[in-house]
């Protein structure tokens, strides 16, 4: 019997092996042959795991979620003002994605594809709750625009998946100077 510390490396591995071979060949050409092969496992041993490849992606998508939302919310707190707390949500989700490139470009794939069952987009929504919360707070409040949620990630956090894909072609780099005057515009979309 496999110890669960094997257990959960050989799954890491997968998850792992999927990431990497989507983003660089898209989800339909990244067969469970390859996937298995490049985390060092028999192919059979994916279905230990998961139940097939949607399952598969499904589950990554919600571990990439999880990650991402762990480092948004970081020295987070529901009670700050509400720009300020938009300020250190924002500066969170710019680090992630500028720094945990393979994780953000996973995402950045997700928001573009409908291969992310429907279900499963809506449970990784519940991660991002906090900032969701925090808009609400904010239109009660008159300071954000009473604008969808949709709206308001489109035009606060959206284009930071831009800045990403630019700054991997090596078009651009976000110094901390552009990085603030970056908050800025993002702040100046959603404000009343």
């Amino acid at each position: 019997m496999e110890t669960k510390e094997k257990i959960t490396n050989k799954k890491a591995a997968l998850l792992q092996a999927t990431l990497t071979l989507v983003n660089n060949h898209g989800f339909h050409k990244s067969p469970m042959s390859k996937i298995a092969k490049l985390a060092g496992v028999a192919p059979a041993t994916i279905y230990l795991y998961f139940e097939n490849k949607q399952d598969l992606i499904n589950s990554l998508y919600l571990e990439v979620k999880a990650s991402f939302s762990e480092c948004a919310f970081k020295a987070y707190q529901d009670d700050l003002p509400v720009k300020k707390g938009f300020e250190i949500i924002w500066h969170n989700i710019a680090h992630y994605k500028l720094n945990q490139i393979d994780e953000a470009t996973f995402l950045s794939q997700c928001d573009s594809t409908p291969i992310i069952d429907e279900e499963v987009i809506e449970e990784g929504l519940k991660h991002l709750q906090p900032l969701l919360d925090l808009w609400e707070r904010g239109k009660k409040e008159g300071i954000v625009k009473p604008l969808s949620n949709y709206i308001l990630y489109a035009y606060a956090v959206y284009p930071l998946s831009f800045l990403l894909a630019i700054q991997e072609k090596d078009f651009y780099t976000l110094s901390d100077k552009m990085r603030k005057k970056a908050f800025q515009s993002a702040w100046d979309a959603i404000k009343v």
